[in-house]
Protein backbone atom coordinates (compact mmCIF):
# COMPACT_ATOMS: atom_id res chain seq x y z
CA UNK A 1 0.00 0.00 0.00
CA UNK A 2 2.98 2.21 1.03
CA UNK A 3 4.57 1.69 -2.52
CA UNK A 4 1.38 2.73 -4.39
CA UNK A 5 1.22 5.44 -2.33
CA UNK A 6 4.50 6.77 -2.74
CA UNK A 7 4.04 6.58 -6.46
CA UNK A 8 0.63 8.25 -6.44
CA UNK A 9 2.07 11.32 -4.29
CA UNK A 10 5.19 11.79 -6.66
CA UNK A 11 3.57 11.17 -9.95
CA UNK A 12 0.99 14.20 -8.47
CA UNK A 13 3.92 16.06 -8.31
CA UNK A 14 5.49 15.75 -11.09
CA UNK A 15 2.27 15.90 -13.31
CA UNK A 16 1.18 19.20 -11.68
CA UNK A 17 4.61 20.97 -11.32
CA UNK A 18 6.21 23.58 -14.25
CA UNK A 19 9.48 24.64 -13.83
CA UNK A 20 11.62 21.82 -12.78
CA UNK A 21 12.68 20.88 -8.96
CA UNK A 22 12.68 24.23 -7.42
CA UNK A 23 9.23 24.91 -8.05
CA UNK A 24 8.38 21.43 -6.64
CA UNK A 25 9.83 21.95 -3.63
CA UNK A 26 6.42 23.79 -2.20
CA UNK A 27 4.59 20.99 -2.95
CA UNK A 28 6.74 17.88 -2.38
CA UNK A 29 6.94 19.73 1.54
CA UNK A 30 3.12 19.75 1.45
CA UNK A 31 2.51 16.14 0.90
CA UNK A 32 5.45 14.75 2.85
CA UNK A 33 4.00 16.51 5.63
CA UNK A 34 0.59 16.18 5.04
CA UNK A 35 1.23 12.13 5.13
CA UNK A 36 3.45 12.22 7.96
CA UNK A 37 6.24 10.69 6.24
CA UNK A 38 8.76 13.80 7.32
CA UNK A 39 8.53 16.70 9.67
CA UNK A 40 9.35 20.19 9.09
CA UNK A 41 13.08 19.96 10.23
CA UNK A 42 13.47 16.51 7.93
CA UNK A 43 12.22 17.72 4.98
CA UNK A 44 14.70 21.41 5.26
CA UNK A 45 17.32 18.28 5.97
CA UNK A 46 15.95 16.52 2.49
CA UNK A 47 15.80 19.56 0.56
CA UNK A 48 19.16 20.35 1.71
CA UNK A 49 20.99 16.60 0.91
CA UNK A 50 19.17 16.93 -2.40
CA UNK A 51 20.41 20.20 -3.23
CA UNK A 52 24.51 18.79 -2.66
CA UNK A 53 23.72 15.63 -4.32
CA UNK A 54 24.50 15.38 -8.30
CA UNK A 55 21.17 14.66 -10.29
CA UNK A 56 17.90 16.40 -10.74
CA UNK A 57 16.13 18.01 -7.26
CA UNK A 58 12.98 15.91 -8.11
CA UNK A 59 14.88 12.97 -8.79
CA UNK A 60 16.79 12.97 -5.61
CA UNK A 61 13.82 14.35 -3.11
CA UNK A 62 11.54 11.73 -4.71
CA UNK A 63 14.42 9.07 -4.09
CA UNK A 64 15.30 10.30 -0.54
CA UNK A 65 11.55 10.14 0.87
CA UNK A 66 10.82 6.76 -0.84
CA UNK A 67 13.97 5.21 0.68
CA UNK A 68 12.91 6.70 3.98
CA UNK A 69 9.26 5.20 3.81
CA UNK A 70 9.93 1.68 2.42
CA UNK A 71 13.67 0.64 1.46
CA UNK A 72 14.97 0.64 -2.10
CA UNK A 73 11.36 -0.42 -3.46
CA UNK A 74 10.01 2.92 -1.68
CA UNK A 75 12.55 4.74 -3.75
CA UNK A 76 12.12 3.15 -6.95
CA UNK A 77 8.73 3.71 -7.15
CA UNK A 78 8.80 7.72 -5.60
CA UNK A 79 11.39 8.26 -8.10
CA UNK A 80 9.52 6.69 -11.08
CA UNK A 81 6.09 8.53 -10.21
CA UNK A 82 7.78 11.76 -10.14
CA UNK A 83 9.53 11.06 -13.71
CA UNK A 84 6.75 9.21 -15.50
CA UNK A 85 4.32 12.64 -16.14
CA UNK A 86 7.21 14.06 -17.92
CA UNK A 87 8.37 11.30 -20.01
CA UNK A 88 4.29 10.38 -20.51
CA UNK A 89 3.76 14.37 -21.69
CA UNK A 90 6.93 14.93 -23.77
CA UNK A 91 6.41 11.47 -25.60
CA UNK A 92 3.15 12.50 -26.43
CA UNK A 93 4.22 16.06 -28.00
CA UNK A 94 7.28 14.51 -29.86
CA UNK A 95 4.25 12.57 -31.66
CA UNK A 96 1.80 14.38 -32.08
CA UNK A 97 3.31 17.58 -32.84
CA UNK A 98 6.62 17.98 -34.38
CA UNK A 99 6.50 21.65 -34.95
CA UNK A 100 4.97 22.79 -31.67
CA UNK A 101 6.51 25.89 -30.94
CA UNK A 102 5.36 27.65 -34.09
CA UNK A 103 2.34 28.11 -32.93
CA UNK A 104 1.63 31.64 -31.29
CA UNK A 105 -1.14 30.10 -28.90
CA UNK A 106 1.73 27.40 -27.67
CA UNK A 107 4.22 31.03 -27.12
CA UNK A 108 1.59 32.54 -25.02
CA UNK A 109 0.69 29.41 -22.71
CA UNK A 110 4.71 28.88 -22.23
CA UNK A 111 5.01 33.06 -21.84
CA UNK A 112 2.27 33.03 -19.13
CA UNK A 113 3.55 29.70 -17.05
CA UNK A 114 6.95 31.73 -16.56
CA UNK A 115 6.27 33.88 -14.42
CA UNK A 116 4.02 31.11 -12.27
CA UNK A 117 7.29 29.37 -12.46
CA UNK A 118 9.24 32.38 -10.99
CA UNK A 119 6.72 32.86 -8.07
CA UNK A 120 6.68 29.61 -6.93
CA UNK A 121 10.65 29.33 -6.98
CA UNK A 122 10.51 32.72 -4.93
CA UNK A 123 7.73 31.57 -2.49
CA UNK A 124 10.12 28.61 -1.88
CA UNK A 125 12.95 30.82 -1.47
CA UNK A 126 10.95 33.35 1.10
CA UNK A 127 9.27 30.30 2.74
CA UNK A 128 12.87 28.08 3.37
CA UNK A 129 14.54 31.74 4.39
CA UNK A 130 11.55 32.20 6.74
CA UNK A 131 11.74 28.97 8.19
CA UNK A 132 15.35 27.81 8.31
CA UNK A 133 17.20 31.49 9.54
CA UNK A 134 14.26 33.08 11.60
CA UNK A 135 12.32 30.34 12.79
CA UNK A 136 9.38 31.30 11.66
CA UNK A 137 7.23 28.25 10.87
CA UNK A 138 3.77 29.26 10.53
CA UNK A 139 1.43 33.07 9.60
CA UNK A 140 1.82 34.52 12.80
CA UNK A 141 3.75 32.37 14.74
CA UNK A 142 6.93 33.93 16.64
CA UNK A 143 10.74 32.96 15.65
CA UNK A 144 14.25 32.95 16.74
CA UNK A 145 16.62 34.22 14.65
CA UNK A 146 19.12 31.33 13.48
CA UNK A 147 22.24 33.65 13.86
CA UNK A 148 24.72 31.18 12.89
CA UNK A 149 22.88 30.16 9.89
CA UNK A 150 22.45 34.02 8.88
CA UNK A 151 26.44 34.24 9.51
CA UNK A 152 26.75 31.54 7.14
CA UNK A 153 24.40 32.73 4.46
CA UNK A 154 26.15 36.52 4.90
CA UNK A 155 29.71 34.85 4.63
CA UNK A 156 28.51 32.37 1.93
CA UNK A 157 27.23 35.20 0.05
CA UNK A 158 30.15 37.61 0.25
CA UNK A 159 32.74 35.47 -0.91
CA UNK A 160 29.99 34.51 -4.22
CA UNK A 161 29.94 38.32 -4.90
CA UNK A 162 33.68 38.77 -4.33
CA UNK A 163 34.39 36.03 -6.70
CA UNK A 164 32.37 36.90 -9.14
CA UNK A 165 33.34 40.74 -9.01
CA UNK A 166 36.99 39.60 -9.49
CA UNK A 167 36.68 36.36 -11.74
CA UNK A 168 33.77 37.50 -13.64
CA UNK A 169 32.02 34.65 -13.68
CA UNK A 170 30.40 32.78 -11.05
CA UNK A 171 31.68 30.28 -8.48
CA UNK A 172 31.02 26.58 -8.84
CA UNK A 173 28.20 25.34 -6.41
CA UNK A 174 30.01 22.78 -4.97
CA UNK A 175 32.87 25.37 -3.97
CA UNK A 176 29.87 27.08 -1.77
CA UNK A 177 28.14 23.71 -0.67
CA UNK A 178 31.82 22.89 0.61
CA UNK A 179 31.99 26.08 2.46
CA UNK A 180 28.84 26.18 3.98
CA UNK A 181 29.41 22.81 4.99
CA UNK A 182 32.63 23.48 6.26
CA UNK A 183 31.08 26.63 8.12
CA UNK A 184 28.15 24.86 9.79
CA UNK A 185 30.80 21.90 11.12
CA UNK A 186 32.47 24.87 12.63
CA UNK A 187 29.78 27.10 13.78
CA UNK A 188 27.08 24.13 15.17
CA UNK A 189 30.00 21.94 16.90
Amino acid sequence: MILLKLFLTFFEIGAVSFGGGYAMISLIREKCITNGWLMEEEVINFIAVSESTPGPFAINMATFVGSSQAGILGSAFATLGVVMPSFIIILIIVMALKNLMKYKGVQALIGGIKPVVIGLILGTAVTLFLSILCGIKTIGGGGSLDVFGIIIFAITWIISAVYKKIKKSAISPIILIIIGAIMGIIFYL
